[in-house]
């Protein structure tokens, strides 16, 4: 993996092998995307025949839905989903470079806008404003906010503004909300605060700090330093502290920019399994939730059963920490967990700890793919709260039923798995730094997900989306980075999202 301190030519014939093979693979996609509009068009699929039912009933009423991020797979598939539902849909993201976003081209979209990105030297008002003008020009019912990190603060923000300004109502926590949550030190005081289990973990802003807290542990506890901001750079550097000698660990620690401009937290070290979850609250309320294993880069989402032990206990983390908030607060809420394994005279025992929050839509929605009569009554209970009983919730005796998936698919995205078990170890083979089982342990597992799972952007009565992100808006986004020169260690597919470095 190339890393800020690679030489650039090997960063631009990174970009340039990856527009190559999007350019070999071309004739074999586009041999898919027409026979999928040619078995839409012989066979009924189910998505538009649910929508046509329901479209067709006298006592259905359709709502105008804004899903921002449609770019992304979890706004994509949200879109996907209220379109089955027989709603009416607009779709909004940004579209860096110009490059337009693959989720611009869903069947499942009335309409489309391209929104400005928040910036430091503009702020995010041109972005509120451009929000709000659509929620008014198409008499928005409900705004999904499918944010990606960079501007979760900033729709926090825009669901004020637009909560205030019309008759819309959002999907999306409050600024005082997300903002708490959004931090990884101000989530872990405030979980701290609602007496729920986290990680060891101290806030430093000086290199003095971190050493303080490294010689004064009393277990001589392992940890990880994170920053509390986004840095694409730091994210992925899982090095563990102390290191095996004093002097190695303060040459690790003095390359770290660490002030109180840019605070860091040290968590301690799990070493156990770790999990994440994503869920809806509606006023309080959790409606639906999943769980899965989790990673540092998540490109692989298997649900864990609902019923088991494990996803039972996250789920009751979830609603506990939702309860003692005691607010009535609305959005997507998302924890990604370490289990620890202690022993003890019963045998061993399994501690669930939240190591970080994300106040947004997970990726782990897809995973509620063929749901879309559930998962929109879910979201559109928000609208219903003119109808709630004296104590301010809906007096339906369903209320307490979580929506959780049915029978979900395994998902992956082909474009990432191409490439990191097929082309890549190929590449490693021929350097002679594997051998060639370990290259077809990995054409195995692409055969495996490729036969045997779902692509998270690909859909055969929508197949466009798929197409578009790997012919246009990632070669686009790849051409862009070799003219503005600019470095990147990885890509996350399913978001979008290029890690700086």
């Amino acid at each position: 993996m190339l890393n800020g301190t690679s030489p650039w030519h090997l960063h631009l014939a990174q970009n340039a092998a990856l527009i190559l093979t999007s350019i070999l693979f071309l004739p074999i996609t586009t041999f898919i995307l027409v026979s999928s509009y040619v078995i839409s068009f012989l066979i009924p699929q189910d998505v538009p025949r649910k929508r046509r039912r329901l479209r067709a009933s006298r006592t259905f009423v359709p709502q105008t839905i804004l899903i921002t991020g449609v770019g992304m797979s979890k706004g994509l598939v949200l879109a996907r989903l209220f379109y089955e539902a027989g709603h009416d849909v607009i779709g909004a993201d940004f579209e860096p470079y110009g490059v337009q976003a693959c989720g611009r081209y869903s069947r499942s979209l009335r309409r489309f806008f391209r929104l400005p990105k928040p910036t430091a030297d503009d702020g995010s008002a041109y972005y509120i404003n451009a929000l709000l003008r659509v929620v008014k020009q198409e008499r928005v019912d409900l705004w999904v906010s499918c944010s990606g990190v960079a501007s979760a603060v900033e729709d926090g923000q825009a669901k004020e503004v637009i909560e205030r300004r019309s008759s819309c109502r959002a999907i999306q926590f409050d600024v005082a909300t997300t903002s708490t949550l959004h931090e990884k030190d101000t989530f872990t005081q405030e979980t701290e605060r609602l007496g729920l289990p986290v990680p060891e973990t101290y806030n430093v802003t000086s290199r003095d700090a971190v050493h303080k807290v490294l010689h004064k542990s009393p277990k001589r506890n392992s940890y990880i330093m994170k920053s509390v901001g986004v840095d694409d750079a730091a994210r992925g550097d899982m090095t563990l502290l102390p290191r095996r000698t004093v002097s190695e660990t303060y040459n690790h620690v003095a390359q770290i920019a660490i002030s109180d401009q840019k605070p860091w937290v040290l968590q301690q070290f799990i070493k156990g399994k770790e999990y994440c979850t994503h869920a809806l609250v509606i006023e309080g309320k959790v409606k639906m939730f999943v769980s899965c294993p989790s990673a540092e880069l998540l490109m692989h989402y298997d649900a864990l059963p609902s019923d088991s032990a494990l996803s039972r206990a996250m789920l009751a983390f979830t609603m506990e920490f939702v309860a003692r908030t005691g607010k009535s607060i609305t959005g997507h809420l998302s924890f990604d967990f370490l289990v620890d394994e202690k022993a003890n005279e019963k045998g061993a025992e399994l501690l669930l700890k939240s190591i970080e929050c994300n106040p947004r839509a997970h990726t782990a929605v897809t995973l509620f793919s063929g749901q879309g009569e559930e998962v929109s009554k879910c979201y559109l209970s928000l609208l219903e709260s003119n109808m709630a009983n004296g104590d301010g919730h809906l007096a339906d005796p369903a209320e307490a039923e979580i929506v959780v998936p049915k029978q979900p698919a395994k998902y992956y995205w082909v474009g990432h798995d191409l490439v990191t078990l097929v082309l890549l170890p190929l590449l490693h083979l021929l350097q002679g730094r594997i051998r060639v089982k370990d290259w077809i342990r990995g054409c195995s597992e692409f055969t495996a997900h490729v036969l045997f799972w779902q692509d998270g952007t690909f859909e055969v009565w929508d197949p466009l989306p798929w197409w578009w992100l790997y012919h246009v808006y990632w070669p686009g986004q790849f051409l862009a980075s070799i003219l503005q020169r600019r470095k990147w260690s990885r890509v996350n597919v399913s978001t979008t999202k290029i890690f700086g470095c």
